[in-house]
């Protein structure tokens, strides 16, 4: 272990729901074919969730056509850093029980647009990372891995 290893601290999953939970934008990957898109979504923690509300369009389709999703949310300052990345599967909500449950969560559209869809994001996976911020150490002084 290097003097710099405390510079990044892994986060458990219990520390990336809290930083997920503190926050309502965070980033919507979806990959199909060759092509990658992200998309910038407000949302909200449901559970062990997380739900955005969209209209009809190329996220909606896209999650159609490919499931598997990644979900980034990040956040910095001058003193610390951090950013977790959630890896799973996004679906519409359909059924009229789930749709009335979304109603009710504290999640609105920031732009003036009506969205009558919403998508669920269930991770498989969850990882965090938390840095702490500070000048770069001298070069001259630490030897190449």
């Amino acid at each position: 272990m290097d003097e710099f290893s405390d510079a990044v601290t892994v986060l458990d999953e219990g520390e990336c729901w809290e930083h997920l939970g503190s926050h309502q934008l965070g980033r919507l990957v979806t990959h199909v074919g060759e092509v990658l898109d992200v998309f910038p979504v407000n949302y909200v923690v449901d559970g062990a969730s997380l739900v955005f509300r969209t209209a009809e369009g190329s996220k909606l389709l896209e999650l159609t056509v490919n499931d598997h999703v990644l979900f980034e949310v990040d956040d910095w300052n001058d003193e610390r850093a951090w950013s977790v990345v959630a890896r799973g599967h996004a679906h519409r909500l359909d059924a009229l029980t789930e749709i009335e449950a979304a109603d009710r969560l504290p999640l609105r559209p920031w732009i003036p647009t009506v969205k009558f869809t919403y998508v669920r994001v269930v991770p498989t996976e969850l990882t965090g990372r938390a840095f702490a911020r500070g000048e770069e150490p001298d070069r001259d002084s630490v030897q190449p891995g």
